[in-house]
């Protein structure tokens, strides 16, 4: 078995998000060998950890004794290497930033579609199927036909939405993200625009990759993953993609043979959007990197794909 189990979780609770709660988390990771990103607010918990098998079985179980979080579902994968570089703990005013108030999953969410049924929905000529993830995520996979907001962050998403409505005021919508918590917010956003209904993938693009067989899909390419894995196949399998160590970009196996990308210091994706100094700088923060993997060691001042997109 890999060495790593990576377990992608949230649930919309009513919750006490201070300091102590916080430290509390922070602690029974550190403990366990565990780490990654696990974002708390008042709305809830969301949180992508990885670890050896029984310190991830420990501080699930203490996510799972959390008030309201006793049905907290999680996706899990595998990995032979650690797929994020620090335990992060954060406080936060929203779970998933969508910066629209009042708009409360706790209180109504669109109607759930399990992946066995998703394929029959999506294909139902009066649906709309709308991506929610952003512009850089949606480029290296999507479901057939979906439709892509370009947006840069999720933030964008209630504007789109609603100049895209007023095109299309009688589709049927259906939603989909990367591990279903956007679309939690997308929907409950929608229904308080006035929807009389909205669906979305329960578990999201991980979960429907997890269930269903490569020859019954209707994904396309990879689904982004916000760790050092960088993407995902079906069967969450490690995809062929790699991040820009400069702009956090995605990369394809083709963009790697461009004479612009240079291994921690550019890629096509921004090497005409950074200065020379700036190349410089990463330039060195590579040597840095090998350096230090050399002695075996981690660079601290390494970031990571996880850290640097929203």
């Amino acid at each position: 078995m890999p060495a790593f189990r990576i377990a992608a979780f949230y649930k919309f609770t009513p919750m006490e998000a201070g300091t102590a709660l916080q430290k509390r988390l922070f602690d029974i990771c550190s403990d366990n060998a565990v780490i990654g990103t696990i974002l708390i607010a008042p709305e809830g918990i969301n949180g992508t950890i990885a670890g050896p098998a029984d310190g991830m079985e420990r501080v699930l179980e203490a996510i799972r004794a959390l008030p309201g979080c006793a049905d907290l579902e999680h996706k899990e994968s595998f990995a032979d290497e650690q797929p994020f570089f620090r335990l992060k703990v954060r406080l936060k005013e929203e779970i998933v930033t969508l910066g629209v108030p009042g708009v409360d999953p706790n209180k109504a969410v669109g109607t759930y579609v399990e992946p066995e049924a998703w394929n029959d929905l999506i294909s139902s000529p009066d649906v709309v199927t709308i991506d929610t993830r952003n512009d850089y995520e949606v480029r290296i996979g999507q479901f057939k036909g979906a439709i892509n907001p370009e947006t840069v962050s999720f933030r964008e998403f209630p504007g789109w939405f609603r100049e895209f409505r007023k095109t299309r005021p009688n589709a049927r919508i259906a939603m989909y993200c990367t591990g279903g918590i956007r679309c939690e917010k997308s929907t409950a956003f929608a229904l308080a625009e006035g929807e009389p209904e909205v669906f979305h993938l329960k578990g999201g693009i991980l979960k429907y990759l997890e269930t269903i067989a490569e020859e019954d899909s209707l994904w396309q390419g990879e689904c982004f993953v916000f760790d050092r894995r960088v993407a995902v196949r079906h069967g969450l399998d490690v995809g062929e993609y790699v991040a820009c160590h400069a702009c956090r970009e995605p990369l394809a196996p083709e963009d790697l043979k461009s004479p612009l990308f240079v291994k921690g210091e550019s890629c096509p994706h921004c090497h005409d959007l950074t200065s020379e100094a700036q190349r410089a700088r990463f330039a060195e923060r590579q040597r840095q990197q090998e350096l230090a993997a050399a002695r075996g060691e981690v660079h601290l001042g390494a970031r990571y794909t996880e850290e640097a997109k929203d």
